[in-house]
């Protein structure tokens, strides 16, 4: 099943408006990343913390599910601003190691993508923590 996901920047009393939005990029800022589902936000939150995959599975329950079939999840705190601190460098390293994955390699996922995705979601993360927000990230089903 495809689905489309884009992650936003938004107020934590914003996670309604955000879940029962059908374009949430209309409303706030953020970004839309093609074939992100759960699994890789989870996997990216493992390599950035070096939590465990089933720790971090349950952490990315979702926080809210909307009756237009979205599905919402929140980046974890500690991923937002690590996500934040990265340089130009770790970004590189990050998004071969993410990339070399099981989860993004099984889907042949190229690391220069990866790493463009990555350097825009570490923009979102400077914006979000700069103005007191959170990550959320939307996810529907595509129709058709």
């Amino acid at each position: 099943m495809k689905i489309i996901t884009k992650i936003v920047a938004a107020e934590e009393d914003e996670l309604a408006g955000v879940g029962e939005s059908v374009s949430p990029l209309d409303e706030w800022s953020g970004i839309e990343w093609h074939g992100l589902d759960s699994e890789k936000v989870v996997m990216l939150h493992c390599l950035l913390t070096g939590d465990e995959f089933g720790y971090a599975l349950r952490v990315y329950e979702p926080v809210y599910v909307g009756d237009g079939g979205a599905i919402v999840v929140r980046i974890a705190g500690e991923v937002l601003e690590l996500l934040g601190a990265l340089e130009d460098d770790a970004l590189e390293a990050l998004a071969n190691e993410l990339a070399a994955t099981e989860t993004f390699e099984g889907e042949a996922w190229d690391a220069a993508d990866v790493r463009s995705l990555l350097t825009d979601l570490a923009d979102l993360a400077r914006l979000a923590e700069s103005q007191g927000q959170v990550l959320y990230v939307w996810m529907r089903p595509l129709s058709g």
